[in-house]
């Protein structure tokens, strides 16, 4: 006779939690060698390509850093918000695969698109989650800033997709955040989820 357990969802599976630390641990690496007049964002930060200082590793190490304490908090509750939920229903293996995916998505979007010096933060991986998230659990409600009511998280990624798309072609004077690479994210992460998914159907039935 087969036993069954039952195992709680784990509110910090090992891969959201090692994006954690690491983020954390860079940020205050970004901190103290600031003081030894070193710019660690020159370095790991992504580098607009048309730039002497452009490395291809900058695809991977830009989404580890951030511009600020607010920024890494931002991203990495989103991290842990959506995260926690797509890496206890796919797995830690395929939750990395997906966050690395989405960042260098987002890279490449923001290189192709956009008009910038040196991008830095974990937003576009970040709006991949966010957008598999909608995809996987369309209609779950979620409470937003400034919004007093439930939004769905399908209308919630749409809605943040067009103010980017919107943001991005406007460039607006002053405004510092990357939308392109919010973009390619999110649009990274819808195709993978569907492609995945679609495999998902083919083989079960």
């Amino acid at each position: 006779m087969s036993n069954f357990y039952y195992t709680r969802p784990d509110n910090f599976p090992p891969v959201v939690k090692n994006l954690l630390i690491i983020n954390v641990i860079i940020f205050l690496g970004q901190i103290i060698l600031e003081q030894q007049q070193i710019q660690l964002m020159a370095y790991g930060g992504l580098v607009n390509w048309k730039m002497e200082e452009f490395m291809p590793f900058q695809f991977v190490t830009h989404m580890f850093m951030h511009g600020s304490l607010g920024h890494l908090f931002f991203n990495m509750f989103s991290l842990w918000m959506f995260g926690k939920i797509l890496e206890n229903y796919w797995g830690p293996k395929r939750f990395l695969l997906f966050y690395l995916l989405c960042g260098i998505a987002a890279a490449f979007a923001q290189q192709i698109m956009g008009d910038f010096v040196v991008a830095v933060g974990a937003s576009g991986a970040i709006m991949g989650l966010f957008a598999a998230f909608a995809f996987l659990f369309p209609n779950t409600e979620l409470y937003l800033m400034f919004i007093p009511i439930p939004v769905k998280a399908k209308w919630a990624v749409i809605g943040f997709a067009a103010i980017d798309l919107f943001s991005g072609v406007a460039k607006v004077s002053g405004d510092n955040v990357a939308h392109w690479a919010h973009l390619g994210g999110a649009l990274a992460g819808i195709i993978t989820v569907y492609l995945w998914n679609k495999t998902k159907r083919d083989t079960f039935y």
